[in-house]
């Protein structure tokens, strides 16, 4: 049967797809349906963190398969309680509410700062101050404080969307507040924007504006979180805590979840009626992020980022002073990127029908997002199909 093709018919064109179908993994490799092996580089965009086929985390789903998948939030369940303890350990902070999703954790992001500012002052004109080169999703609230307005085009009005600052600009962030500003928003590393962590002084500082004015420091760590940085959450590096984190993408490592977490001074504002979700934090769902806690734990994945994501940087600084093309390595952890000064596309073509799969940032940049078990081996396995690829592409 021809795949690919059958789903161009059924299946709505609103991504570009690669040329191949992917059928099964195995450790950090996936395979099509012809059976051709691919290193796998992209972890399904910084998802599958443990890679494919680890046989405690596919036993937890399997035994909670056995027991009950969805109840609904009308009721209590085991692993969401759990799983949000976990968190809320991890965290420090003092409430969770599961999501299907990163961006429908943003969603409740967005919701939390607004309501508390509401119950400030009954106005409903408040404003976020959002990044210039930021991305947290696709839905309209999410697309408003997207900094980027080829995602905006055509879904979010003008006066819809968010006031946009400049990233790791900390006075340009200062010079926008005023006293609609209900909140601030901004990824610890900014992923499709072209991989730039933030500056320490930077994080520092909108945690200052945001206590002196009273207002919600959101972060975004959908991608960035959950030990890709080579810290539980990326901002612990920093020692700058958010208000409100949303997190998504590994928190499940492969099963559609998401989550936002609120400090005691915000976890309030929402009461019952504010907010809602049927599938968000089922038995299945949260019975994954519970393992994936425990696995993480286990297989020391955090003090092993470190390791191997120190070997990457090094090898793909590596890369900048062999080529040309290449401008620069920016990145923390493993998540990684390399800008070029050509766009990528055809490398990355090139790399899979090599089989590495590879993934972009932008029309110029190759990011880096494997699964958080790869070893060196792999690392180098990579830097030589890559390297082929930027020759031959």
């Amino acid at each position: 049967m021809d795949y690919m093709k059958q789903a161009e018919q059924v299946i709505m064109k609103t991504y570009n797809r690669f040329p191949v179908v992917f059928e099964k993994g195995k450790g950090v490799y996936l395979y099509d349906t012809e059976g051709k092996k691919y290193l796998d580089f992209a972890a399904g965009i910084a998802v599958f963190a443990l890679g494919y086929g680890n046989e405690a985390y596919n036993q937890a789903l399997k035994d909670q398969i056995d027991k009950i998948i969805h109840t609904s939030n009308l009721y209590y369940n085991i692993p969401a309680i759990e799983a949000a303890t976990k968190i809320v350990k991890t965290t420090g902070m003092d409430k969770v509410f599961f999501t299907n999703s990163g961006t429908e954790a943003i969603e409740g992001a967005l919701k939390v700062a607004r309501k508390y500012a509401y119950l400030k002052e009954e106005r409903e004109d408040y404003e976020f101050i959002a990044m210039y080169h930021s991305f947290h999703g696709r839905s309209q609230g999410a697309l408003a404080v997207t900094g980027n307005e080829k995602y905006q085009k055509g879904f979010v009005p003008e006066g819809c969307r968010a006031v946009f600052a400049q990233f790791n600009d900390l006075e340009d962030v200062l010079s926008k507040v005023n006293e609609k500003t209900c909140g601030i928003i901004c990824e610890v590393v900014q992923g499709e924007g072209g991989i730039y962590p933030a500056k320490k002084e930077f994080l520092e500082g909108l945690r200052k504006i945001c206590d002196e004015k009273d207002l919600v420091l959101i972060f975004d760590e959908v991608q960035c979180g959950m030990g890709r940085c080579g810290s539980l959450y990326a901002h612990e590096l920093y020692g700058v805590k958010p208000d409100v984190l949303a997190l998504a993408k590994a928190l499940g490592c492969g099963v559609p979840v998401g989550a936002f977490v609120a400090n005691e001074r915000t976890s309030h504002a929402l009461v019952p009626g504010d907010h809602g979700t049927t599938y968000g934090g089922n038995p299945f769902a949260t019975a994954a992020v519970s393992k994936v806690f425990d696995l993480y734990e286990e297989l020391h994945i955090v003090e092993h980022v470190n390791e191997v994501g120190a070997y990457l940087k090094e090898e793909l600084k590596k890369l900048v002073s062999e080529y040309d093309c290449i401008k620069e390595n920016r990145g923390i952890g493993l998540m990684q990127g390399l800008e070029f000064d050509c766009p990528v596309g055809p490398i990355i073509n090139k790399a899979l029908s090599m089989g590495l799969v590879i993934i972009s940032a932008g029309a110029n940049i190759i990011r880096f997002v494997p699964p958080l078990v790869i070893e060196k081996e792999h690392v180098d396995e990579m830097i030589s199909i890559l390297k082929n690829a930027i020759e031959n592409h």
